[in-house]
């Protein structure tokens, strides 16, 4: 172990249900000696996975909204998103033609029928905006996807930490690539609600490798590198609930091994990182043991992608360990979490609705600090095994205690859903309405920073790209199990920052130790501290 000589930390910062919001707080000071009790440990020497980045995402919901700002109210608000003086955030992840989180969905890009050459291929959706006559409050109608993501780049092109990488996912192929010729199936009583996506015929699996290179050949000419994909979003299905496409583990093997990695290597995309899988965090171990194992396939594959959706109080950090110790060489990234089920009509018989709605989320940080979220499995129409992993939770605990664990347990990445939504959580085409880190009232254009974006935004300014994780150790009172958790990592330039959260009512004290030398710190209730300390 390295003796290190600190002296004072160079930045603490705070956000807390007090009302902090990326707040600079005093320094602490650094003493030579060992500490005993409640103490994190921080060891700097022992060096874990790189870091990829913290962001949000692109969608067309959210550009949607934007486009009912004026041009310097919506710049103000990429601004804080993308900026170095806001979240100055460097991953994002965004769908490949549509999603439920589109405004009228049901849109690709080759609709022709039986266009195997994929001649109509066109993103024109993207970038078609949204016409006033069609849409009321809408102040600029040529804002969409494509446009934001534009703005995006050319914030961060005016600064010196212009990194931002996208990620790219397709809900579905087109309908007619698929052996319902559907772009959802959803469930009906008479079949337990148990609807498809459908899967690819065997005749358009080259043709849908071939889509998905289009899509990264037409936002390359419109100077947009995509920076990894996922071969489907949620290959497992939902229900056919919306958009949707169906492999297995073996089958989507196969489509990487015999048609998308051949391709992609043969092409001017061969730097796009492939991951695989993209659905929730219990089975990837079943996906990385088909894919990851098969040496033919790997050769193609950067690492995986996870959601959180299986659970709303885990993390499944043993999956992560495991999957890591069998391929550590694989990274894995979080590529979409939100508070989901948020802005739907309340569950009868287990929250009141009338009293749901009226507490609200919109402008009222207390629902975010404190135990009101819900989620899908949050229901007397599942099973107890459902309802035991899916309790009621409290908003900012779920998201910093997934990036904390995540880290910890080897996450090289992690990354919100949509970034901006309108104050109900939409619009989104199938009535899936959900949370964002910002959340704007289209028709007063109000624009609430819910807590979950401070948050977000305090996690991306101290943890960038190309930082690596380092060891974290807590020996804490027993009472203190779970309530305080902590994560750290290394810049390039050796500034440590630690990531400390409180999910407590009452404030903690506790020793910060790196190496030989301790500082005493206090951090208050429903708060997460971030101490940055140049070794």
């Amino acid at each position: 172990m390295k003796n290190y000589n600190l002296k004072t930390s160079s930045r603490v910062l705070l956000t807390s249900e007090q009302g902090d919001q990326v707040t600079e707080k005093c320094n602490i000071t650094f003493r030579r000696e060992s500490a005993e009790d409640n103490v994190i440990h921080i060891q700097p020497d022992i060096l874990k996975q790189k870091i990829s980045g913290i962001g949000s995402s692109f969608t067309e919901a959210s550009a949607f909204v934007l486009a009912h700002l004026t041009p310097e109210e919506r710049h103000e608000v990429m601004e804080r998103i993308f900026s170095s003086r806001g979240a100055n955030f460097s991953i994002a992840r965004t769908h490949i033609a549509s999603c439920d989180f589109c405004v009228e969905g049901h849109y690709g890009y080759a609709e022709t029928e039986d266009d195997m050459a994929l001649k109509s291929f066109s993103i024109a959706p993207d970038h078609d905006g949204f016409s006033v006559q069609a849409y009321s409050g809408i102040r600029d109608e040529s804002y969409d996807l494509l446009p934001m993501i534009k703005q995006a780049q050319a914030i961060k092109a005016k600064q010196q930490d212009n990194d931002l990488r996208i990620v790219a996912s397709a809900w579905t192929a087109p309908p007619w690539m698929k052996d319902n010729e559907k772009w959802h199936e959803p469930g009906t009583p008479e079949n337990n609600f148990n609807g498809r996506g459908g899967v690819l015929k065997p005749e358009c699996e080259s043709v849908y490798a071939d889509y998905l290179i289009k899509y990264l050949d037409a936002y390359k000419t419109e100077g947009v590198d995509i920076w990894g994909l996922t071969p489907v979003n949620e290959p497992g299905g939902n229900n056919g609930n919306w958009e949707s496409m169906h492999f297995t583990p073996q089958t989507q093997n196969d489509f990487i091994k015999n048609h998308l990695g051949p391709k992609l290597k043969a092409s001017q995309h061969g730097h796009v990182n492939l991951m695989f899988f993209d659905h929730n965090t219990g089975d990837l171990e079943n996906w990385a043991d088909a894919i990851l194992a098969d040496v033919e396939t790997k050769q193609y594959v950067y690492g995986s992608a996870v959601h959180w959706y299986e659970s709303t109080d885990k993390v499944f950090e043993e999956v992560f360990d495991r999957v890591h110790k069998k391929y550590p060489d694989y990274p894995i990234i979080h590529t979409e979490g939100c508070i989901d089920d948020l802005g739907n009509d309340a569950k009868a018989g287990i929250l009141d609705p009338v009293a749901y709605k009226e507490s609200g989320w919109f402008d009222n940080d207390e629902f975010w600090w404190n135990e009101n979220a819900t989620d899908w499995g949050y229901s007397a129409e599942w099973d107890s095994v459902i309802m035991e992993d899916h309790p009621i939770y409290t908003p900012v605990h779920r998201y910093a205690r997934h990036v904390i664990t995540g880290m910890n347990h080897w996450l090289s990445g992690w990354i919100d859903w949509n970034i901006v939504l309108d104050k109900r959580g939409g619009p989104n085409h199938v009535g899936n309405y959900c949370g964002a880190p910002i959340m704007i009232d289209t028709e007063s254009g109000y624009v609430y920073y819910t807590p979950i974006f401070y948050i977000l935004s305090q996690f991306s300014q101290t943890i960038r790209p190309g930082d690596r994780v380092v060891e974290t150790n807590l020996n804490l009172k027993p009472e203190l199990g779970g309530v305080l958790i902590a994560s750290a990592s290394i810049s390039p330039e050796d500034k440590i920052s630690v990531q400390v959260f409180n999910t407590g009512k009452e404030a903690i004290d506790y020793a910060l130790q790196i190496g030989g030398q301790t500082a005493d710190v206090n951090i208050p209730a429903n708060a997460l501290q971030t101490l940055v300390i140049q070794l």
